[in-house]
């Protein structure tokens, strides 16, 4: 059986790099359409602080933006299946995959090609884990994960209850999906990064980041739930709880983000060890130049 072979060109980079700017622009230049790589642009209706400045795609089409509530758990193993379907619809289209975004577990689940089964609950064990602390669930899941990678998944009882769930399942089979990638990697100096990611946060607390956490509640959402997704969200409930003052938000918030723009760094490197080739262009006025350079040095990306 001859399996095919897709194509698809990756550009990652930290929070606050200029990812999806230069996403759409390479998309308008060799005819792709963007697919997200953001485990929160998922969520219809976290917009501000998930940074999904949907105007920048103008006609650039875009997949895995707004697909689901934000009362759905949205899993790793949902992602790349439909990451997977996109990049088959649209290399059926004869347009190119653009896979943008910074979530390092996600882009690995692609560009490495994880084996992953859909692991139903298992009654018997959530009963059994129910009567556990939180620590305790900590402690087994790392047991059973001792190189735990998404730490997403010790935020909440919920969740390590599902991990624990899937890790004692034992189910792996393979998804086949022969890819050819270039990816594409935008890196600052730390000082300019960490400005931009300042800059960013005043803009989005100027233009609606509290309100959002508002209307999200007001929608339903617990603060529990707004906490699991994520920095702005965790910050933004924790100021509407009345715990801190605005001031600290926008303090502790910026470190925090700083911090976790660091870890993604961390784990780029990650990937390099494990076999993923980045083209690393250096931010600034000629980013866009950088990366059209490294394209035509691909000959399956010239157009």
């Amino acid at each position: 059986m001859i399996v095919p072979c897709y194509n698809l060109l990756a550009i990652i980079g930290a929070t606050a790099s200029g990812k999806t700017r230069l996403g759409v622009e390479l998309a308008q230049f060799l005819s792709g359409e963007i697919i997200s790589a953001d485990s929160r642009q998922v969520y219809r209706g976290l917009d501000i602080g998930t940074g999904k400045d949907l105007h920048e795609y103008g006609s650039v089409p875009y997949h895995l933006v707004d697909i689901v509530d934000p009362q759905t758990e949205f899993s790793v193993f949902d992602f790349q299946g439909h990451c997977h379907q996109s990049i088959r619809s649209i290399t059926e289209r004869g347009n190119l995959p653009c896979l943008v975004g910074g979530s390092g577990l996600y882009l690995e689940s692609v560009l490495l090609g994880y084996q992953m089964a859909r692991v139903p609950e298992n009654p018997t064990l959530r009963l059994e884990l129910e009567l556990l602390d939180d620590h305790s669930l900590q402690q087994r899941l790392e047991s059973l994960k001792p190189r735990l990678h998404n730490s997403t998944d010790l935020t909440t009882r919920a969740r390590m209850i599902r991990a624990i769930e899937i890790a004692t399942s034992g189910s792996l089979i393979p998804i086949p999906l022969n890819l050819q990638t270039k990816v594409l990697g935008i890196q600052w100096p730390r000082t300019i990064l960490r400005q931009r990611i300042q800059d960013r946060l005043q803009y989005r607390l100027k233009n609606g980041l509290i309100e959002e956490g508002q209307r999200l509640l007001g929608q339903g959402m617990t603060h529990d739930r707004m906490e699991s997704m994520g920095l702005e969200y965790r910050w933004v409930s924790r100021y509407l709880r009345e715990e801190i003052t605005i001031q600290t938000l926008q303090t502790e918030l910026g470190r925090a983000i700083a911090q976790f723009a660091k870890r993604q760094e961390t784990w780029f490197r990650r990937m390099e060890r494990r076999g993923i080739t980045i083209t690393w262009l250096e931010g600034g006025d000629t980013l866009t130049e950088q990366a059209r350079e490294a394209c035509a040095q691909v000959e399956w990306l010239v157009r």
